[in-house]
């Protein structure tokens, strides 16, 4: 059987990737090691933590920058994380000053709003209905 273990984005500055994922995700680091010019830096879930990674990969090189750039210019999500309560997440999350770019939105059997990690993405939090 194969399974998801890491998943990783593109950031622009990886200490404020690490102080967003885990100050206002709340996520909890995993692995933060010296790797060349850069880190080894891997954030997980609390309710997970020997579940999925999420590398938080250093966004410096032309191709890493193109694909940033692209996304956001597109308006579209980079990752997609779920809550079993979105509502109270939205609001915490308003209240610490996460830039929102659309109000909690029902599609089909999913809620989701999108916001700005202040590290070159757009982020979908979503929960299913």
């Amino acid at each position: 059987m194969i399974k998801i273990n890491l998943t990783g984005i593109y950031v622009t500055d990886q200490d404020r990737a690490l102080d967003f994922y885990t100050n206002v995700l709340r996520f909890r680091k995993k692995f933060d090691v010296p790797y060349g010019d850069a880190r080894w830096l891997t954030v997980v879930s609390p309710a997970e933590p020997d579940g999925v990674q999420l590398v938080l990969e250093p966004g410096g090189s032309k191709i890493a920058r193109e694909y940033q750039h692209a996304m956001l210019d597109a308006g579209i999500p980079v990752q997609s994380f779920a809550t079993d309560d979105l509502h109270a997440e939205y609001e915490r999350m308003r209240d610490l000053g996460v830039q929102f770019i659309m109000e909690p939105t029902r599609e089909g059997p999913v809620t989701y709003t999108v916001f700005d990690d202040t590290c070159g993405n757009l982020i979908a939090l979503h929960q299913e209905d």
